[in-house]
């Protein structure tokens, strides 16, 4: 599916459960990382985590697109449209639509450290980012830095 049936989806399920047109876009955001999708206010497109369909099929991806729908056609009708709100609540139960999104696998996510070393003293820095070699020294004894290797591991606190 691509974001032009997705936004045709949206827009029969609108006019099905709220009687009302879907008149703005919908696609596929695979940065979405812990939320099924996202209504935006400035806009009023909606965003669709494409995990959602491709783990749990269409039907819960159906649940999701409710949940935001209902954002949407209460943000724009000018009431609550707020997930602890009565009205949000109340539009959720009668459109039958998904409270929470199914939880989502964890993706293996690897970053990368920078590894330098101090020529005199031999201490080791562990870095996210590069360090420009001219600019910055130990901070120990003040000698020069060496980049000594970049790698890789999985996404924990690097000491």
């Amino acid at each position: 599916m691509d974001n032009q049936a997705l936004t045709k989806l949206v827009q029969t399920i609108s006019r099905e459960k709220f009687q009302r047109p879907f008149k703005h876009q919908a696609i596929f955001n695979s940065r979405l990382r812990t939320t099924g999708g996202r209504y935006h206010l400035a806009d009023h497109h909606i965003d669709i985590n494409p995990k959602i369909l491709t783990y749990y099929g269409q039907a819960e991806l159906i649940g999701v697109i409710i949940h935001e729908l209902c954002h949407y056609h209460l943000h724009l009708t000018g009431q609550p449209y707020q997930h602890q709100s009565q009205a949000f609540r109340r539009l959720l139960a009668q459109t039958g639509g998904s409270r929470y999104a199914p939880p989502l696998p964890k993706t293996n996510h690897q970053q990368k450290v920078e590894v330098y070393q101090c020529r005199q003293c031999q201490r080791k820095y562990f870095r996210q980012r590069k360090l420009n070699l001219d600019r910055y020294a130990c901070g120990r004894c003040g000698g020069k830095l060496t980049h000594i290797a970049t790698y890789r591991q999985s996404k924990s606190k690097v000491s």
